[in-house]
């Protein structure tokens, strides 16, 4: 007697457009499926794709999990990984794994990987113009053109806040995927830029003139022109940034944050940026999200704000997504190593 076939559920029908997955990624996975000789189900309710993984799970989706070997989804919640015990393997089309990372998760012995690197190069781009956006003082230009003035003043004059990507020191918290890509590119237009990482140990990744410890971290903030986040969330990272670290970094620096809105202390960042003590900042992510209505933030010419859309990229993420998966779905098949496992203590 056959053994049952090998089960994978695909959970990505995602409510904002973008993020679902689209027919031809379907039919793809459906055609991998079919040569590796498992059965595919596709949830068609829709998934939130926002965050990573803490939503209640659909009721279709929580029928198409029973004797699922596999799932395919926007991270896993505790209420779908409970229900399905023989998952073995859970895949998250996002990088962020916190919310997965639950007890019953920590105890299992299902292996979970993540999206790490698949945004590196989108995120990169959003933050390389941001840091111009500022540097350049397109904010200032933005506020003269709003009010139909013509001032040559603030770009011309002693102390005014115009710089290039050159003249600036980098340090940038967390040197993987996104991190190492956000490096390679200041360092294309000649940044110094330091990195800083658990594992120092691992070198210094392309673009980087060196990696320090967390434990140093402190001691490297005098010197950084630019502060961008870009770690994990984790109980090492939470609240990593307060008053005292901006108060540490040199005047006019900009502070970037690609990571998670709790790694920063939004407020005291607001009161420095509004008084001129920091040139300005670049944000994706909040403390909140969606961001009060009532923040300082909003209203501050030099704080370029966007609602956590740093990793859009509707014409190649799926080709980029599916490729890691699919790689990862065949390893998995011939019992071989996966890529982008999560080390579930370290949490990421």
């Amino acid at each position: 007697m056959s053994a049952a076939p090998r089960t994978l559920v695909v959970d990505l029908a995602a409510t904002s457009r973008n993020w679902s997955l689209p027919a031809d990624g379907a039919a793809r996975l459906a055609d991998e499926a079919a040569r590796l000789g498992w059965t595919i189900r596709f949830v068609t309710a829709p998934a939130i794709s926002d965050g990573d993984g803490a939503t209640a799970p659909s009721a279709e989706a929580r029928e198409a999990m029973q004797g699922a070997e596999a799932y395919f989804g926007f991270g896993m919640s505790r209420a779908l990984f409970v229900e399905a015990p023989a998952l073995r393997w859970v895949h998250s089309a996002s990088a962020g794994v916190t919310a997965a990372l639950f007890p019953e998760m920590l105890a299992s012995p299902a292996v979970l990987t993540n999206s790490a690197g698949i945004h590196a190069e989108t995120i990169a781009q959003h933050v390389i113009g941001g840091i111009i956006y500022l540097l350049r003082g397109f904010d200032i230009a933005v506020d003269q053109q709003r009010r139909a003035e013509w001032n040559k003043g603030p770009f011309v004059n002693a102390g005014a806040r115009v710089r290039e990507i050159r003249e600036c020191r980098v340090v940038i918290v967390g040197t993987g995927g996104i991190g190492g890509a956000i490096g390679r590119h200041l360092a294309h237009f000649g940044a110094r830029c330091t990195g800083v990482r658990r594992r120092p140990e691992l070198g210094a990744p392309d673009g980087f003139a060196r990696v320090v410890g967390p434990d140093s971290l402190g001691g490297e903030l005098g010197a950084a022109d630019l502060l961008i986040l870009a770690a994990p969330l984790t109980p090492a990272t939470q609240a990593l940034i307060g008053a005292g670290e901006l108060d540490a970094l040199p005047a006019e620096a900009i502070v970037v944050n690609v990571a998670r809105g709790t790694l920063l202390d939004e407020g005291a960042l607001a009161e420095r940026v509004e008084s001129g003590r920091l040139r300005g900042a670049v944000l994706d992510v909040f403390r909140e999200e969606p961001l009060d209505a009532g923040s300082p933030l909003w209203s501050l010419r030099s704080v370029l704000l966007t609602p956590h859309v740093s990793s859009v990229s509707p014409a190649l993420f799926w080709d980029r997504e599916l490729d890691l998966f699919t790689d990862n779905w065949r390893r998995w098949d011939r019992g071989e190593p996966l890529r982008n496992v999560v080390d579930k203590s370290a949490g990421y």
